[in-house]
């Protein structure tokens, strides 16, 4: 019987979501499956719900077969010789990350990355972006009516789940504000359904390029709208642009002059083009106010060149002098206010960390003990004390160079 370990997260800042709830854990728990939690303070979940769900609580994990987590877990409390499920971000070789990466490999540490575990057609099973896109979605407007003083929402942190955030966008009233979104896939996805619920209408983007309107409104991009082949000759297929990068250039400029908010909710490559450059921000025509950036690539390998950096849910935004592309105050003349949060979801933990739950039990559960499965293996960066068959290109990354 496989032993599993829900670890308390470490990373500083802190975060509050978890891998499974209580009632997840004591389903678990029900089906003979033998699982403990470390004690924390910080979780979304009281350690008392699960001890009331009958699961017992155990500060030292080493006893454990496979360890549960979110976030990077710090060096110092990574045990050797364990298998650990949580978000590394080094699969774009993150300089930041490196150091974890290869503590993990000289401790002979088994890592899977949530971010990797895909079916057998490249999607991935488990994911936290629906709910990154609906905060970042709250957070746009957030930030925007904190800038224009036309209305005011609570944070998303302050409210219990987003049943209570949607009684309140009943109550509030949107000025007639143009907002785009990129991207289509979980995040924007998740990003859209908040635009929804807020009484925001979409429309397509000729209509949100041509048109004025006197309601708020967005629009949703697909790459077709924000790039094209540097050759000049047209696509008529997305792979074409995910496979080859290399050979598109941005064709964003037409939103710029008319967007008072932008929602970027891509998966972004870095070989591919930035949405605008340093010089079209200082541009008269740049009419965009907020970027909230849920994507969060740092400059100057990104696709949102202004984000020099990642907010905290303590600290959510900072302001970017569109002259210089230095930091500034928010709010303030020919300023733009960028809300760049990397943890989005633990704005919403307990509903996020449900869904992930659930993802994770239905997806990934069954997997744990098949030595052979296909799904682990694609997701399984480090084993071992070396890198995993999918990710030797991360091999001058691991030494440092």
């Amino acid at each position: 019987m496989i032993k599993i370990g829900v670890i308390r997260e470490g990373k500083v800042p802190a975060d509050s979501r978890v891998p499974l709830n209580p009632s997840q854990a004591k389903y678990l728990s029900d089906m003979g499956v033998d699982i403990v939690v470390q004690p924390s303070e910080i979780r979304c979940f009281p350690d008392q719900d699960y001890k009331d769900a009958g699961i017992r609580m155990q500060e030292d994990l080493s006893d454990r077969d496979v360890l549960l987590g979110v976030k990077e877990v710090p060096i110092n409390e990574l045990i050797s010789g364990k298998t650990y499920f949580f978000f590394s971000h080094t699969i774009k070789k993150q300089a930041y990350n490196q150091p974890l990466l290869k503590h993990i490999v000289d401790n002979q540490i088994k890592l899977i990355d949530y971010e990797v575990l895909t079916n057998e057609k490249g999607v991935r099973v488990i994911a936290f972006g629906k709910y990154a896109g609906m905060v970042g979605a709250h957070n746009a407007l957030w930030t925007y009516g904190q800038r224009t003083k036309e209305f005011d929402l609570p944070r998303m942190k302050d409210l219990y789940d987003y049943k209570a955030a949607k009684e309140i966008y009943k109550k509030t009233k949107f000025p007639n504000i143009k907002l785009v979104l990129t991207g289509t896939g979980r995040v924007s996805t998740g990003a859209a359904m908040v635009l929804d619920d807020m009484g925001m209408k979409r429309v397509s983007p000729l209509d949100y390029i041509s048109n004025d309107f006197d309601y708020p409104v967005y629009t949703q991009l697909n790459c077709f709208f924000y790039v094209k082949r540097k050759d000049g000759k047209m696509f008529n297929s997305a792979k074409q642009f995910y496979s080859k990068p290399k050979e598109f250039d941005s064709d964003f400029s037409h939103f710029l002059p008319m967007s008072d908010i932008m929602i970027n909710g891509i998966y972004w490559d870095n070989d591919a083009p930035p949405f605008f450059t340093l010089d079209e921000m200082k541009s008269d025509k740049f009419g965009i106010k907020v970027i909230s950036d849920v994507t969060c690539d740092i400059a100057p390998v990104s696709s949102i060149p202004s984000t020099i950096k990642a907010s905290t849910i303590d600290d959510p935004i900072f302001g970017i002098d569109r002259a210089t592309g230095k930091e500034v105050a928010p709010h303030g003349d020919n300023v733009l206010d960028m809300m760049t949060i990397d943890n989005l979801p633990n704005e919403l933990p307990r509903d996020a960390s449900t869904a992930f739950g659930d993802m994770f039990i239905q997806n990934v559960l069954n997997e744990l003990g098949n030595r052979k499965s296909e799904l682990i293996q694609r997701a399984t960066i480090a084993e071992f004390g070396n890198l995993g068959k999918h990710f030797e290109y991360l091999r001058d990354y691991l030494n440092g160079e």
